[in-house]
Parts: C-alpha cells; structure tokens; sequence
C-alpha cells in the first residue's frame, strides 16, 4: 500500500522533471526552457490535491507522460508543454482560455484535442462515449499530429499503471487499448509502444496467459543468450572484415506476439521457432545504407541457409507506415529457424519513432521532395472527415479501424495506373474511388479481363474495368458491399437525400394508417413502430412507408396486438401518448417472457446509478435479465464481465472473449461487474476439441474418461480420423472451471490422445 511522505514526493517530482530535460536529443533555447517550466508550475498547482488511484500525487502522470513524448518518440518542446497540461482543463477549474492566454493557440488547440467529452450514460444502442472522444480526436489530429502522440503516451502511462483500477475499469481500458490505441502506434510506426500496449492488454484480459509465457520467457533465458551468441559470432566476425560500422543484437518477440503465434497455430510456447529476432543496425550514411543493408543480406546468407518463403524486402517497397528493413529468416548450426533483421540507423529510429522520425528528418532535410508517409496518412484522414464528419460515431470509429488498421491492397486501372485501397475493398470501392458518379452508376466490373458483380472483393495486382449504366442507381444494399469511408458516406449520403425526398410523404402515409387504428400519432408512437421495423431513425421509416416496403397490413397486427392485450404497458403509452406517467416496471427473470424491453431498461439503469458491487450469476436471478451467450460460453469459475445491450439485458462474457473485448472498447458505459454464485450447481454448455494419433477403439476410451463423471451431460460429439490422425469434439454440459479441468486432464490421458483443448471462441 502506498505511504504518503510529502517531502520525499517533493524530490520525486523534481526528479522527474529534471529526466525531461535529460531526454531531449538536442539543446533546447532559453524561451523552450521557460515554456516548459511555466507549463511545470501550473500542472503542479492545478494538481497539487489530486491524488491517483495507487494514492501517488497526479502530477507523477502528466510528468510521465511528458517523458515518454520526448524519450520513446522524440517531440519537441511545445508537445511537452502540452504533455504537462493535457488534463489540466479536463480536470481542475482551469479553461482552455487560460492555456492560450499563458500559451498560445497552438498549445490551446492540442490540449483541446486531448480533452474527453463529458461522459453520458445513454440507452441507445448507436452511442459510445469513447467513440465520441476517438473521433474528437481524430478531429484534431487532422490539425496537428501531435495531438494522437501525446494520447498514446497517456495510454502508454495509463496502462503502465493500471494495477491500482478495479477489474471493470482494467477490462474496459486495456479493451480499448487493444482495439483502438494499439493498432494506431502500429499505424504510427511506434512499434515499440506498439507491442508494449498490446502485451499490457493481454496482462489484464487474459492474466494467466501473460504470466505463464512471462515466465516461460524468463526460464529459456539462459539457453536463449546462449543460441543467440554462437549464432551471431561469426556474422560478427565477417562484418568486422568488411569493415562495416554496426550493432547486433537478440530480442525476444513480445508475450502478446507469441501468445498470436502459438494461438494461430495450435502450438505450445516450445514450438515457438521464431521466439526471438537478431537485429543488425548498421552506421551508415544515407547514401549507402541501403547498398550496406543488401550487402549484410548476402553476408548472412552466405553463412546460414536461408528459407526463400521468408525473404521480407521492405527497403525496396517500404511499408506504408514508413518501415524499411530487411527480413530473412535462416537455419541456424542447431537446427532452429532464426530470423534477422537489417536496418540503418536511420531506418531503426523510424522503426523506433514511427512517423515523428519521419518528419524530423523530412524537416533537416534528408528526404526533402515528396511526401512522407505522415504526409499521405493525414490527408487520407483528412479525407476521411470530410466525407464522414456526419456519420454516428460509432459507424465513423469502425470505418476508421477498417481504413486504417487492417492493411492495404493495390489494384490497377486499364490504362496501368496504381490505385491503393483498404484491404478487403470490392469493385464498388474501387468504383467511388475513381469518381462519385462512376460509383453511383457501376453495375459490374472486368477484373483480369474476367466479368464480376459490384460485391467482388479485390485481391492485390488486379486489373479493374468499371461498367456503368445510366439507369443504375444506388440502394441500401450497397452500404454493406463497400469497406472505405469514401464510398460509405458517398452511398449514406446519397440514401439521406433519398429518404429527405420523401419524408413528408411517408409521414402523412404512416398518419392517415394510425388514425385508421385509432392510434395518437405522437413521437412515442412512431418510435414504437421504427423500433418493431429496425428501421435507424424516422427517415428511413418514412421513405420506407412511402415506397411501401412497409404497409397498413405489416403494421396492423402491431395495434391488434396491443388492442386485445390492455394491461400491456406499451398499448397503455399509446392511450396515453406518453411514456412518463403511471408506468409500473416489474421485475425481469431469466424465463420472463412477457416483461417489456422499456421496463427492463429502467431497471438496467436503475441497476447501473446505484453502482451494484456485482451482477451475481446463478439460476435465480430475480432483478435482471442475463444472458450467457454463445460465442464464448463462460461457466462458473471463468474470469466474466457483464455487458448491457438496450432491449436485450446483460450478456455475460468472458473477459478475453473477443466480442467483450469489442463491447468493452466501444461501451465502457454498459460494463456491469459480474461474478459467479458460489456453491450452485447448474448445468452450462461448453466444448472441447481432442486431437492425435488414432487406433481401434480411441473414441471408446475417451467417452468413457468423459462418462467416468456423472454430472457431465454429452450434448453433442463428433470424430473424423484421415491418415491414421484423429480431430474430435465434444459440446457438454459442466457446472464450473475446475470440473472441466479434471475432465479434461483425464481425457488427456487416453494413449494416442496428444492434444485436449477448451472451445474458447465461436
């Protein structure tokens, strides 16, 4: 427990701003100095009676993150003055006024940008606090980089410290982390900060893993140095001869890397060949690292074998982030596949610092023509916004993640022209891509001189041949075909108008059809009707009520329905055209059916303002709904998480489970604690998948290892054997962790049976 010495947090505090000025790889003038300063002494009186949840004083966190901005990326003096001040408004009582009277705009911009938006519990299932702030943040972004390198070393910080949060709080940011934070460093260039982010998630969503390769890394050290020097000694030796000026060193790839690979794979952590990497960083001038590089390529190979699958040549065509290197993986004197990596310096830091390298060396001058990489990336963010900055959060979060996490494709024009788009694009992206009236009236495409439809996914160095036609035109459809921002707002766009053209004809339709009812046209009303449709919002009710995609016999048995039912709470709001008076919201159980969404939501809400402990999970649950869903399927004694979905309940996960971890990182708002009930006895559905080597009988023996409990209840098994290997499932019914350990283990001991493995995820 943290113990509070005031004089001591005194030199601490200085200790830490003195590093600052420690880290900056160049002399900072007079006026910098002051800047920085006086950023220091109001961070230290805004936060001077704040303390952190580990009971440390705040001021430890903006000065960390002051830190990380110069020593792990390498900004200037202005991005410290903002790292020093980024929750002061946030925060304490300060304005953004008073920052740009005392600092500028510049400064009063960024800190603006690394403001949150207040957050708002809200029911509606398109809403998501931390998508709002991503995407005010991007806002800002597209202004000055520096603004997303600040938040990632917050994050960095924030997760360097998470230990003191509760469980919900660590699940919720570290979700966020993985999904959001961690794959814009990766698209930053900030590899480290990268994998770091990434292994301090998989620390708090999935802890024993993290600690069982943690461990396993830390016992294989000393035969790891070992491998690692008789390896690279004679690489040494002959760039010695060559008279290069160089490092080597070994890394071990980081725990959330492994844990990719073994889960990839099916593999345990000693089959991990590729566990570490020899890097070597030569000291050479621009003009010739990259002949140097290629030279220390044939050098290697010319000492081991090399494997011509894993030849990696990103200093010919650099990644888009920036990354070049060479990668070549070779059979080392022991038998094991090793992988080496070759840089400059330069090349290194880029690697190192991302972007932020990039552009210090833009401006001294060594890449002076053409756009860098960050030049490219923050127009197409630029882009991005202008053709989204309409759109839901939540959709312009997901188009971002999709256009800029996941990778690239290049594709060709008849005429040999290159055009880069979002991997996973298809013909219609490609189609707005070239222009908006192409994409409206694209009916299908020759792809390599083949006919495909608009929805034809695109796969690198294809050749595109757009086919329009006057008459075509765009429907709801087509949202789904398309994965670019461009053509999504190009398409919503053109729906929105669409729909405005014929809102007021749909509304008097949807009038004159409630009146036929005897039904109060209110807003409540109507809600109720969008609500039973799925339609988004009245609009799309509307249009569709005026092209009679909706009609009176599709609405009808609503009314009827609410007409022979009068206690019904919802034909109650209709009478009265209200929804805020008289209304009795009874308990919901697990086999309710008749309770309604509304009633179940004020009980949700209820239940979340009170800040309950925890959900507790067993057979009679009496307050709220919960739903064990199936893409995970938790089971006593699993690590779970509750997750409120409007009209639905609460799901509960497992904190690892891949849809929590999306829910958590988009609805930190909806996280419910949950823990199990203990000492209840209740049958839940999972699965294991067996594997190995198979026999007469084999399938026999395992059965009766499973049947040797008479609790378990077998839902469903399946086998398949080929070439003398067996793959087999078993779907049943356990009542906790340790139950289906004991099963498992036993099965394991089957002769022939090599592997027995949890169904983590569908």
């Amino acid at each position: 427990m943290y113990k509070i010495d005031e004089a001591q947090e005194k030199k601490e505090i200085l200790r830490r701003y003195r590093l600052i000025f420690k880290s900056f790889k160049r002399e900072i003038s007079q006026e910098e100095h002051e800047a920085i300063h006086k950023a220091f002494v109001l961070a230290v009186s805004a936060h001077e009676h704040t303390r952190r949840k580990s009971g440390e004083p705040y001021i430890y966190h903006p000065l960390e993150v002051a830190h990380i901005v110069v020593e792990d990326i390498g900004l200037g003096p202005t991005a410290v003055v903002c790292a020093l001040l980024h929750d002061v408004v946030e925060d304490t009582e300060y304005t953004l006024s008073d920052i740009e009277n005392g600092f500028g705009p510049t400064v009063a911009r960024i800190v603006d940008g690394l403001t949150k938006i207040d957050a708002i519990f809200d029911q509606n299932q398109s809403f998501s606090i931390q998508a709002e702030n991503f995407k005010k943040l991007l806002f800002s972004l597209s202004d000055d980089v520096r603004v997303i390198l600040i938040k990632l070393a917050d994050r960095l910080h924030n997760m360097r410290t998470l230990d003191s949060m509760p469980r919900d709080k660590q699940l919720k940011i570290a979700s966020e982390t993985i999904n959001i934070y961690a794959p814009l460093a990766h698209r930053l260039g900030l590899f480290s900060i990268k994998s770091e982010l990434e292994d301090l998630s998989l620390k708090y969503t999935e802890p024993d893993i993290y600690n069982f390769i943690s461990e396993k890394i830390k016992q294989s050290e000393p035969e790891r140095e070992d491998l690692i020097n008789n390896f690279i000694e004679p690489i040494r030796k002959k760039l010695d001869n060559e008279c290069l000026k160089f490092s080597i060193s070994g890394r071990v790839k980081s725990i959330c890397s492994i844990w990719g690979k073994m889960k990839k794979k099916g593999i345990p952590f000693e089959e991990v060949y590729d566990l570490f990497a020899i890097r070597i960083v030569l000291d050479s001038p621009v003009e010739t690292e990259k002949a140097d590089c290629y030279r220390v390529y044939a050098i290697v190979n010319s000492l081991y074998r090399a494997n011509p699958d894993r030849l990696r040549d990103w200093i010919a065509i650099p990644k888009s982030n920036g990354y070049e290197a060479l990668h070549t993986t070779v059979m080392s004197n022991t038998g094991r596949w090793i992988e080496v990596q070759i840089r400059s310096k330069r090349m290194d830091e880029i690697a190192e610092r991302g972007y932020a390298a990039h552009w210090r060396y833009k401006n001294e001058g060594i890449n002076p023509d053409g756009e860098t990489g960050l030049d490219l990336w923050l127009s197409k963010i630029k882009e991005m916004l202008e053709h989204s900055a309409s759109d839901n959060s939540l959709s312009f979060l997901n188009d971002f993640r999709q256009n800029f996490f996941n990778g690239e494709i290049y594709v060709y024009t008849p005429t040999g022209e290159v055009k880069s788009l979002p991997a996973g694009s298809t013909v219609l992206d490609f189609a707005f891509h070239i222009h908006s009236e192409i994409g409206f009236t694209v009916i299908g495409a020759k792809v390599n001189h083949k006919l495909v439809p608009i929805n034809q996914k695109l796969k690198n160095g294809d050749q595109v041949e757009i086919i329009t036609s006057k008459t075509q035109k765009p429907n709801e459809n087509w949202v789904n075909y398309v994965v670019s921002s461009r053509a999504k707002s190009k398409i919503r766009q053109w729906l929105r108008e669409e729909h405005a053209r014929y809102y007021n004809q749909g509304r008097d339709a949807l009038q004159q059809i409630m009146t036929t009812f005897s039904v109060p046209f209110t807003e409540e009303n109507i809600r109720m009707v969008q609500n039973a449709f799925s339609r988004k919002n009245k609009s799309e009710l509307f249009y569709d009520v005026a092209m009679h995609k909706i009609e009176e016999k599709d609405i009808k048995p609503l009314f009827k329905q609410a007409e022979e039912k009068h206690e019904n709470w919802f034909w109650q709001m209709f009478r009265r055209g209200s929804s805020s008076n008289n209304a009795s919201a009874s308990g919901n159980n697990r086999t309710d059916k008749q309770s309604s969404n509304l009633n179940l939501q004020d009980a949700i809400q209820a239940q979340v303002e009170n800040k309950p402990e925890s959900l507790l999970l067993g057979n009679d649950v009496k307050n709220l709904n919960y739903i064990i869903p199936e893409c995970c399927n938790p089971i006593p004694g699993d690590d779970v998480i509750g997750i409120i979905i409007p009209n639905k309940g609460i799901e509960v996960h497992r904190t690892n489970c891949p849809k929590a971890i999306e829910l958590m990182s988009q609805y930190g708002n909806r996280i419910v604690k949950a823990k199990w009930k203990k000492n209840e006895k209740i049958g839940f559905l999972t699965g294991i998948t067996i594997s190995g080597f198979d026999r007469p009988g084999m399938a026999r023996d395992i059965l009766g290892k499973v049947n040797e409990d008479p609790q378990i209840n077998i839902r469903s098994i399946s086998m398949k054997s080929a070439e003398g290997i067996f793959e087999g499932q078993i779907m049943l019914y356990i009542n906790n962790t340790s139950h289906l350990q004991d099963m498992m283990d036993k099965v394991g001991q089957v002769d022939g049976v090599e592997k027995v493995n949890r169904i983590d995820h569908k």
